[in-house]
């Protein structure tokens, strides 16, 4: 067991039914996408409007998140390129009925800003 990370959460969920396997596990791409839209809203925010997911690096898988788990992701903005941001992102699982929480996945997702034209645009300098 570990302590949650002393940031806010920006996206905070309770696994359901609906989103696990037979087993009651819950499938790794639905936690990735809640990854995904954590990451995405932290991109949007400092690019100042539309950001596009390029790559996603180093997923790894800790442990399983189980239905009835409140699941809470956190990303942060640890570099930018000239068009391109690179986000940290990690979830954390805790159960319904204690104070134990776990990470169970990590990640680096890479945006880049797009215009209204699709194309790639320049970002603000982190820390800028």
């Amino acid at each position: 067991m570990t302590s949650l990370p002393d940031l806010q959460p920006v996206i905070r969920v309770t696994a359901m039914p609906a989103d696990a396997n037979p087993y009651g596990d819950i499938f790794g791409g639905w936690l990735m996408g809640h990854m995904d839209l954590a990451a995405g809203s932290v991109a949007s925010h400092h690019a100042g409007g539309r950001a596009v997911t390029i790559a996603v690096e180093g997923m790894k898988f800790h442990r399983p998140v189980i239905v009835g788990d409140e699941v809470s992701v956190y990303a942060t903005l640890v570099a930018t390129g000239t068009t391109s941001m690179t986000i940290d992102v990690e979830a954390w699982r805790r159960g319904r009925h204690t104070d134990e929480a776990y990470r169970v996945t990590q990640a680096r997702f890479v945006f880049v800003a797009i215009g209204d034209d699709r194309q790639p645009r320049k970002v603000a300098a982190l820390g800028g």
